[in-house]
């Protein structure tokens, strides 16, 4: 590496502070004005009126709500950099002065953080252009949470009808519970499957002071939810990582009713796929076991509601970006970090390229307020965690280290000229 190609993030990265206040800004107003999945109409917007205004080809639309700019810049490799656009339906107790405007819908995943480090990068990228060559794609994908807006834009024909080329490598980040300035990173499988199911349990209603007229689905379905958290602790070998998590449950109406149906939703998350394929047979069996033992009028129906695969970094693009990392941030920013059950499906838009993914995890809690937690061994207790009706990550220094490393990733992969 030649001091040349040591000093090229600097160079690009020079005009950062001057553009803060503007992106502080910008990111309070997505935090204020959250979009659910495929409903990302207003920040669909406001990144391509932005990345117009910085000279990209811009198309909207894309599975939906997704947009894509395109700059190419001579001879050299295709990057992909992607963010992720959709809030989560959560009402926000966050007490800060940009809380969501709106009860029921909230950033309460960061993706407010990621649209605009994403916009921030394109920005200091396009204005350095004479810095590198090759072809930079941003990408803005709806519906993370709902676990297919990736597919979306690929079905839409994101490679296949040519909307952007195909890239050689895919860079992404997600903001994450610990302290502001920091970057974490893991190697090989970084983030679990998710498996989504729907169960509904078929009983026989009437009246609750007659039960033994009925066949009970809330005490049917109860059952399951009660030994259903047995698959991890019994069929799981203790080396392998699986959870079950029953996150919804709805029967009835009324106290005096016993409903004729229960309907109960899990996600099963797993890093291997013979475990998945084992907890998820688990889960069939033990659904359709307690229908039978209560002697239910038909079989549960169990239907998939979404599906994420495992998210792979690939190790040499990893340990190569990296280097640029740690030269930016220096060796105390920048650690290794064990794999996390949360998904994602930023790694199918590499899989369906044939291209390498690299995906780390950005520190966007209050730093001091994250020292003094981990200090008390208060972590868990005192930090919000992604989903939390609290979790805001602070406006700085985050955004500030988010452009800088997806900066720092591009150029990394990027010609140099």
């Amino acid at each position: 590496m030649s001091d040349r190609d040591q000093a090229l993030p600097s160079a690009v990265l020079a005009p950062l502070d001057a553009r803060l206040a503007d992106l502080v800004a910008l990111y309070e107003d997505l935090h204020r004005h959250p979009e659910l999945a495929f409903q990302e109409t207003r920040t669909a917007a406001e990144a391509a009126r932005r990345l117009t205004a910085y000279g990209y080809d811009v198309t909207t639309g894309i599975g939906g709500t997704g947009v894509t700019g395109v700059l190419r810049n001579g001879p050299g490799p295709v990057v992909l950099l992607r963010a992720d656009m959709d809030a989560l339906p959560v009402t926000e107790n966050s007490g800060v002065p940009y809380a969501s405007t709106l009860p029921g819908r909230m950033h309460a995943c960061g993706h407010d953080v990621h649209v605009t480090c994403l916009l921030g990068a394109a920005d200091l990228l396009a204005a350095g252009r004479a810095h590198w060559s090759g072809t930079l794609v941003v990408l803005f994908q709806p519906a993370e949470e709902a676990g297919n807006g990736a597919r979306a834009m690929l079905d839409d024909g994101l490679y296949g009808k040519g909307l952007v080329p195909t890239p050689d490598v895919v860079l992404a980040q997600h903001v994450a519970p610990f302290g502001a300035g920091l970057i974490a990173y893991c190697p090989g499988a970084c983030m679990a499957a998710a498996d989504t199911l729907e169960i509904t349990f078929h009983g026989t209603g009437g009246h609750g002071s007659r039960p033994e007229t009925t066949v009970d689905p809330i005490l049917m379905a109860a059952a399951f939810v009660q030994r259903v958290q047995s698959v991890v602790a019994r069929e799981i070998a203790a080396k392998e990582q699986a959870v079950v998590t029953v996150g919804s449950f709805h029967a009835g109406d009324t106290a005096n009713v016993i409903p004729d149906r229960a309907v109960v939703r899990l996600s099963v998350r797993s890093f291997d796929q013979n475990v998945r394929t084992a907890v998820l047979a688990a889960v069939d069996r033990i659904a359709r076991a307690e229908a039978a033992a209560s002697g239910a009028p038909r079989e549960p129906e169990i239907k998939a509601l979404d599906a994420f695969p495992v998210t792979v970094n690939d190790t040499a693009v990893l340990a190569e970006v990296n280097e640029s990392f740690t030269r930016l941030f220096g060796e105390q920013r920048v650690f290794a970090y064990e794999p996390a059950t949360g998904s994602e499906d930023a790694g199918l838009l590499a899989s369906a390229a044939e291209a390498p993914l690299y995906y780390w995890w950005l520190g966007g809690w209050d730093p001091d307020e994250f020292r003094t937690a981990l200090a008390a061994g208060r972590l868990a207790q005192d930090i919000p965690s992604n989903h939390s009706p609290q979790f805001v990550p602070v406006p700085r220094p985050t955004l500030e280290t988010g452009v800088q490393a997806l900066t720092a990733a591009a150029l990394n992969r990027l010609d140099g000229v």
